[in-house]
C-alpha cells in the first residue's frame, strides 16, 4: 500500500468511541531530574507518563501507543535493551490486566491483555527508565509532545490524544554570536543590525549576557557597544545610518563564559543604484507538522534571531502526528500568527503550507493575503498539480516545487508549471540542490533527467529561489546546524545545506514580494547572504529578452559579494556550463563577461561557489 493509500485508508476508517479516549499526564517520579517539565536540548532525562482510561474503557487487545516527538533527536522508546537510551517500562494498577509491549519504529505499543480496562484505571509508561535515560530534542522548543494514541477496541485503528503531555526543551549555554544586516542600502538610509546570542546549534539563549562591541565600520554609523542580557532576551536590534558608499562587513566581539567570540555580518553594499535585496525563507516547519516549536516562536526567530525580511511557515497539509487538514484549530493559529507578525516595510510574513503529494511531489502554496484555504493533496479534488492551480486561480497566491530532482519524492514535471501561478522553483534547501547533475551539494536520490536544468531544456521558464525546509525552528539559519551538515574544520566553518531567497523587490510588502517573484527578480543561495546581481545588456535579473535586441556579443554584467572568499563562477547556457572562472578567494567580483551571440529559445544563468561551501544561483534570462 502506497503512502497515499495508507493516508486515505486512515481517513476512511471507522473509529470506535474509545479510540483516542482517556487522558495522559506527566507525573513526578521523586528522583532528581525525573519527570522534568523542562529539559536542556540534547540532554538525557527520565519521564513518567500516566494514562488514565476514558469513559468507553479499553477492550482486551486494545493498544496504547507512546511516541515522543519522532523528529530531531528524541530517543525512540524501546523495551529491548535496558542499557541503551530510550529504554521504556510499563505497568498498571488494574488487577487481572497484563501489558504486552512491542517496540515499533519511533514508538512503543502497549497491548492490553487478560481483561478489559474500565474508566479511571491507569497504566504508567516510564520513558528513559534505563541507566542512560532518554535524550531530548537537539533543538529548543516550547510544547514538545510525548504523544499518546489510543486504539480502544483493538482493531488497529488509533486516534491521537490532542492534549498529550508536553515538555519545554531549553537551549544550551551561549556559544555563538550572530550578526545580520541589510544587504543593500542607499547612502543616508537607516538600517538595523540584528544581534543575538545562541548555543552550539543556533538555539537562542534568552538568559545569556554579554557586552558586544563593533568594529570595521565608519564612525559616522554611530554604532555603540550593545548590552545583551535577560532583559533583552539575549538579542537586540540596533539602528544605524549608512553613510559612505562601498562594501562593509561589521565585525562584532563579545565575551561568553570567559572566552572571546567573534562574528562578522553579511556584506552591506551601500550604493545609489544597486538593486535592493531582501532575504526570505519561505519554506519551513513547526511542531504543527514535523518540525520544532510553535508557530509564534518560528516567526519570532525569523525576525529577532535570523534578521530575515520575509518569512513563511509551510507546515504539511497531511503529514506529521496531527494532520493540519484534520485540525482546523492549528490552521487557524497559523493564520493568526502570520497576521500578528506581519509588519509591512519592515517584516513581511506570508501565509503558507506544503501541499505534500507523495505521487506528484511536494509543492508550497504561498498566500499573499491574511487568509487562505487549506488545500490538501489527499483530497481527490486537489490531488494533482493542475487541480491545485485551478483551485488557486484568481487568488493572490503562487506555488513552487521542492526537492524536485530527488528524495524524498521527486517532482512530476509532466505537469508543466502554470505560468501565472508557478513562476519560480526552489533549487536549494536542507535536502540539497536540485539545480543540475553537476551542482555542488546535490540532492539525495537524484533522478537523472529530473533536475531543474533538465526542465528548462524542455522549455519551462522558472525563476530560482532557495529556502530552508528547516525543521529545527530556525528559519533563515538551518545551514548553521550539524543536522544539515554544518561543521567546524581546521580551515574554519564549513556551512551545511540550507536555503534563502534573494528578493529584488521594489518594496518590502506582500504585494512587492509577489510582484518580484512573478517577474523572476529573485535568486537562490544555500543559506549565506551572498549578494548576487546579473544583467544581460542592461536587462534585469530573470528577464525575458528578445534575442534580436541584443548586441552581437552581449555583455553579462555581474556583481557578486561573498560572505566568505569566493571560489568559482560558472556561466550556464542552455543546459551546459560554457564558462568557468577561478575567483581565487576574492570577496567581491564586479565584471562584464562578453558572450557569444545568443539565439531565441536559449537561457542563461550563473552559479557561484564559496570556499566555505556556500552557493548562489541567479535566476535565468530567457531568450525570445
Amino acid at each position: 500500500m502506497t503512502q497515499v493509500e495508507q493516508f486515505r485508508a486512515d481517513l476512511a476508517a471507522t473509529r470506535h468511541p474509545s479510540d483516542g479516549g482517556g487522558r495522559a499526564e506527566i507525573v513526578p517520579m521523586g528522583g532528581p531530574g525525573d519527570s522534568p517539565v523542562a529539559v536542556t536540548a540534547g540532554r538525557p532525562g527520565r519521564w513518567r507518563v500516566r494514562y488514565t482510561v476514558g469513559a468507553e474503557g479499553l477492550a482486551v487487545g486494545a493498544g496504547v501507543y507512546f511516541m515522543p516527538e519522532p523528529f530531531w533527536g528524541w530517543s525512540p522508546p524501546q523495551d529491548v535493551e535496558a542499557r541503551a537510551p530510550g529504554f521504556t517500562e510499563v505497568s498498571t494498577d488494574a488487577e487481572g490486566v497484563t501489558l504486552e509491549t512491542v517496540t515499533l519504529s519511533q514508538m512503543l505499543l502497549v497491548n492490553v491483555r487478560g481483561r478489559s480496562m474500565i474508566r479511571g484505571e491507569t497504566l504508567t509508561i516510564t520513558y528513559g527508565a534505563g541507566e542512560r535515560g532518554a535524550q531530548s530534542d537537539l533543538y529548543a522548543e516550547r510544547g514538545a509532545h510525548l504523544w499518546i494514541s489510543v486504539d480502544g477496541d483493538g482493531d488497529g485503528v488509533r486516534q491521537v490524544l490532542a492534549d498529550s503531555p508536553t515538555i519545554d526543551v531549553l537551549p544550551g549555554p551561549a556559544e555563538r554570536l550572530l550578526i545580520h544586516a541589510p544587504s543593500v542600502l542607499r547612502p543616508g538610509d537607516k538600517g538595523r543590525l540584528t544581534v543575538a546570542l545562541v548555543d552550539a546549534v543556533a538555539n537562542p539563549v534568552p538568559s545569556a549576557h554579554a557586552t558586544v562591541s563593533f568594529s570595521q565600520v565608519p564612525a559616522s554609523w554611530g554604532l555603540d557597544n550593545a548590552e545583551l542580557g535577560p532583559k533583552e532576551r539575549g538579542r537586540t536590534s540596533i539602528p544605524f545610518r549608512a553613510t559612505d558608499s562601498g562594501v562593509f562587513r561589521v565585525r562584532a566581539e563579545a565575551e561568553l563564559n570567559g572566552r572571546v567570540v567573534e562574528a562578522t555580518s553579511n556584506p552591506i553594499w551601500i550604493s545609489s543604484d544597486a538593486p535592493r535585496v531582501y532575504w526570505g525563507d519561505v519554506h519551513g516547519h513547526s511542531n504543527y507538522s514535523d518540525g520544532t516549536g510553535l508557530p509564534e516562536d518560528y516567526f519570532r526567530y525569523a525576525r529577532e534571531i535570523a534578521g530575515l525580511d520575509v518569512v513563511a511557515l509551510t507546515d504539511h497539509d497531511h503529514f506529521g502526528v496531527r494532520f493540519l487538514d484534520q485540525s482546523p484549530e492549528l490552521w487557524d493559529d497559523i493564520q493568526q500568527q502570520t497576521l500578528a507578525f506581519h509588519e509591512p516595510y519592515r517584516f513581511v510574513t506570508i501565509l503558507g503550507l506544503e501541499w505534500t503529494s507523495w505521487i506528484h511531489g511536494h509543492r508550497h502554496i504561498l498566500y499573499f493575503a491574511d487568509e487562505g484555504e487549506l488545500i490538501t493533496s489527499v483530497d481527490p479534488e486537489t490531488e494533482t498539480p493542475r487541480q491545485l492551480w485551478e483551485a488557486l486561480r484568481g487568488k493572490p497566491a503562487l506555488t513552487f516545487a521542492h526537492h524536485s530532482a530527488g528524495d524524498p519524492v521527486p517532482t512530476n514535471w509532466t505537469f508543466a508549471p502554470d505560468p501565472e501561478l508557478e513562476p519560480i522553483t526552489e533549487v536549494m534547501s536542507v535536502h540539497g540542490s536540485s539545480e543540475a547533475a553537476d551542482s555542488p551539494s546535490r540532492v539525495r536520490g537524484a533522478v537523472p533527467g529530473n533536475f531543474v536544468r533538465d526542465v528548462l531544456d524542455r522549455g519551462y521558464r522558472l525563476g530560482f529561489i532557495g529556502s530552508g525546509d528547516g525543521h529545527d525552528g530556525h528559519p533563515g539559519l538551518p545551514h548553521l546546524s550539524p543536522t544539515y551538515g554544518y561543521r567546524r574544520t581546521s580551515q574554519g566553518e564549513r556551512l551545511g545545506n540550507g536555503g534563502l531567497a534573494g528578493l529584488q523587490a521594489s518594496e518590502l510588502t506582500r504585494e512587492g514580494v509577489l510582484r518580484c517573484m512573478r517577474e523572476r527578480r529573485v535568486y537562490a543561495t544555500s543559506g549565506p547572504r551572498i549578494i548576487l546581481d546579473t544583467k544581460l545588456d542592461g536587462r534585469p535579473l530573470g528577464s525575458t529578452v528578445l534575442a534580436s535586441t541584443l548586441k552581437p556579443r552581449p555583455a553579462l554584467e555581474l556583481a557578486a559579494i561573498g560572505t566568505s572568499p569566493l571560489e568559482t563562477l560558472d556561466v550556464v547556457r542552455s543546459g551546459e556550463v560554457v564558462l568557468r572562472y577561478d575567483l581565487q578567494g576574492a570577496l567581491e567580483v564586479f565584471t562584464d563577461i562578453e558572450l557569444e551571440p545568443l539565439a531565441s529559445s536559449e537561457y542563461l544563468y550563473v552559479r557561484i561557489t564559496q570556499q566555505d561551501g556556500g552557493i548562489a544561483w541567479s535566476s535565468p534570462f530567457y531568450l525570445d
